[in-house]
């Protein structure tokens, strides 16, 4: 059975094995997510499940998303995020999914918005390689040529060409983590290794799509 939930990353910290071996863990908060919509191939051509996380003011939600709230009959939540699923069908309307839905062992993949670091030149961003660092060297850091001569009219920059520019901040998929350990009194899940985002950042924790071998 896919699953999936919402969750806040909390930091990392690290954990000792029965057999005294140091695992490090990032730790995600979840608990709690309502059901708000069920969609079908039947009436919107794909399965889905829409859930809601997090708690908010009545007063900070629009109109337009107060309705769709009342219409499920679930109280307004802060993020709203739809996962496509095969087994969309076994949720329903105001249903609650907590992290006990997952097991120590587990294999996931934690979706997430990797932190932004701004504008960063070729080096840092794309791991370019710089120029002679000598007096003579009119290129220390800079990209080098940009585009090809086309009919000897000059050329210009094709899309996706590696540059400069704006860094981080995009949403970011690291698959095939393992459960460690899930806390259900605290609505916590101990996930091996770094997940995407800051501290206190919205991620998503799904089945893997690759489960193989652990």
């Amino acid at each position: 059975m896919a699953k999936a939930i919402l969750g806040r990353k909390l930091g990392m910290t690290q954990i000792f094995t029965e057999e005294g071996q140091v695992v490090p863990v990032t730790v995600v908060e979840s608990g709690n997510n309502v059901v708000i919509q069920n969609k079908t191939v039947e009436n919107d051509g794909y399965n889905a499940v829409q859930i809601g996380f997090g708690a908010i003011k009545e007063h900070k939600v629009n109109s337009p998303m107060k309705g769709h709230f009342a219409k499920a009959g679930v109280a307004p939540v802060k993020y709203v995020r739809e996962m496509r699923l095969e087994n969309a069908s076994e949720y329903n309307v105001g249903d609650t999914i907590n992290v006990d839905i997952f097991s120590a062992g587990e294999l996931v993949d934690v979706t997430g918005t990797s932190k932004g670091k701004g504008f960063a030149g070729g080096i840092k961003r794309h791991n370019f390689a710089r120029g002679p660092m000598g007096h003579g060297s009119k290129s220390h850091r800079e990209p080098g040529s940009t585009g090809a001569m086309i009919s000897g009219h000059g050329g210009r920059v094709l899309k996706g060409k590696k540059l400069p520019g704006h860094m981080g901040s995009e949403r970011v998929t690291v698959q095939r983590l393992t459960v460690v350990r899930v806390d259900a009194d605290r609505n916590l899940l101990l996930i091996k290794g770094a997940i995407p985002g800051p501290k206190k950042g919205l991620v998503i924790v799904k089945s893997t799509v690759k489960p193989g071998k652990n």
